[in-house]
């Protein structure tokens, strides 16, 4: 928004990263958000500070070292130590809440997310846009599975939910600390921000871009991480789970009675008598199968509202670094 240099007593940048075993891209990306910001003329200005947090999401390497080396050279940069690894959306979370900024940058550690585009992201904001997006023009370099996992997803979200989440975008993007404080106010969700930040309906924009190749490490999401990111956009906006079943059910109704007139008909006309025991069988086999199926849905949303009753946080926080108050919020209500 365009009020985002109204005010000269909070910091104009926030750059919000959560990082699992990335000690490599750290040094890298720190330099690149750094060269952006000095050299870039709509950026380098004596009332535009910034600062960049790193979220350590219980890495086991050398992380936390070459977080501790950088923040001992530059103030500005600062960094959440998490008590274990809680996950990407509740590392993303844990540096949310503490960012303290007009516009909020979230981006991955992997280099996957270029810097470069964030001054024409910032732009966008500038004119209006109270989020913006960065969509990417390429798919990674994943299997064909993958990708028809990932369409099939998308998909089922923009046709059984209210909530019209944009396609090819992923966690980076930039939003306005108005959008922001709704998000940190809402409670009783576990993280999403792909869901969240497009259900505030703000007004939006898109910059475009070429998602390059990771450039070390490890990918962050395995198949594991990726399907439960999913399960968590399912179930938080959409109630398709059990629209599912209400459509499976009118279909076996409709197959049921069109097979019991067949079957009517075909005494009738034709003196053929069935063993019925056998169809019975069958499909007692299969509507048991589609049982399961369904308690174990159920089971899911239930295990969600436990987990919301007993209110159990997103996070806990170890240890904070350069930030004003390093004591507070050291535990993430569930929220989100």
């Amino acid at each position: 928004m365009q009020s985002a240099n109204d005010s000269t007593s909070i910091t104009a940048y926030s750059f919000v990263v959560p990082a699992f075993n990335e000690q490599d891209n750290i040094p890298v990306l720190y330099d690149r958000i750094k060269t952006l910001m000095t050299i870039h003329p709509n950026l380098n200005t004596e009332n535009q500070t910034w600062e960049l947090i790193f979220v350590n999401d219980g890495s086991t390497d050398n992380t936390l070292t070459v977080l501790n080396k950088i923040c001992q050279t530059d103030r500005r940069i600062k960094y959440i130590d998490l008590t274990r690894n809680f996950g990407h959306q509740a590392a993303l979370a844990a540096g949310l809440a503490s960012a303290n900024a007009q516009a909020i940058i979230s981006l991955d550690c992997d280099l996957q997310d270029p810097p470069e585009i964030i001054a024409e992201m910032i732009g966008k904001w500038k004119s209006g846009a109270y989020v913006v997006y960065a969509r990417r023009l390429n798919f990674r370099n994943d299997s064909f599975l993958k990708k028809q996992l990932s369409r099939l997803y998308y998909y089922l979200l923009e046709r059984f939910s209210d909530v019209r989440i944009p396609r090819n975008v992923g966690d980076f993007r930039l939003i306005d600390r108005k959008v922001l404080n709704v998000i940190n106010s809402i409670e009783g969700m576990t993280p999403y921000f792909r869901g969240t930040v497009a259900w505030t309906g703000y007004k939006h924009d898109f910059v475009e871009y070429v998602r390059p190749d990771r450039q070390a490490g490890e990918p962050g999401y395995s198949y594991r991480k990726l399907a439960q990111l999913a399960m968590a956009g399912l179930l938080n906006f959409s109630f398709l789970p059990l629209q599912i079943g209400l459509f499976i059910g009118i279909i076996n109704v409709f197959v049921g009675l069109s097979f019991f007139v067949y079957i009517i008909l075909d005494v009738l006309i034709n003196q053929v008598y069935y063993e019925l025991i056998k169809y019975i069988s069958v499909a007692l086999l299969i509507f048991t199968g589609f049982l399961f199926i369904f308690l174990w849905l159920i089971a899911e949303y239930i295990g969600r509202i436990y987990n919301e009753v007993r209110n159990r946080p997103v996070y806990l926080i170890y240890k904070k670094v350069n930030f004003d108050n390093p004591n507070s919020d050291t535990a993430g209500k569930s929220t989100l």
